[in-house]
């Protein structure tokens, strides 16, 4: 088993190996070949295999700056989603207390109490003064 390890090791030396992108592929792949499996779609199947080739493939890249500029990419991207989405679900947990505005001008989000009536709100961004129903 340790000649194994060790060939493997020599192997992958100089490649760059599995990251979070792959991985994301690789589900991806696995994803399509299980709905492959409910609905016979040919494309279904062609897609997860070009998936699995390509993820594949970035594992095995000895480009290491491209491949981890792509990661970065889909980082930043899977972060901006993770945000928005605790963003909306602590406005879903706010809602019965307050309403949200965005500013006309900076579109900025404002977050007053409800049921105040119409109010005069200040963008704390940039300071325009927008009436708004709460």
């Amino acid at each position: 088993m340790n000649g194994f390890r060790e060939r493997m090791t020599r192997f992958m030396y100089g490649r760059y190996g599995n990251d979070q992108l792959s991985r994301f592929y690789l589900g991806l792949a696995l994803g399509c070949f299980v709905v492959y499996v409910f609905t016979r779609l040919n494309l279904v199947y062609l897609a997860g295999l070009a998936l699995l080739v390509y993820g594949t493939y970035r594992s095995f890249s000895r480009d290491i700056t491209k491949m981890s500029a792509q990661n970065q990419k889909y980082l930043t991207w899977r972060y901006q989603k993770a945000v928005k989405f605790q963003n909306a679900k602590k406005h879903w947990a706010q809602r019965k207390e307050y309403c949200f505005f965005k500013c006309p001008k900076c579109r900025q989000k404002v977050r007053v109490p409800r049921g105040r009536g119409r109010i005069a709100i200040t963008c704390p961004k940039c300071s325009a003064e927008f009436v708004k129903k709460s």
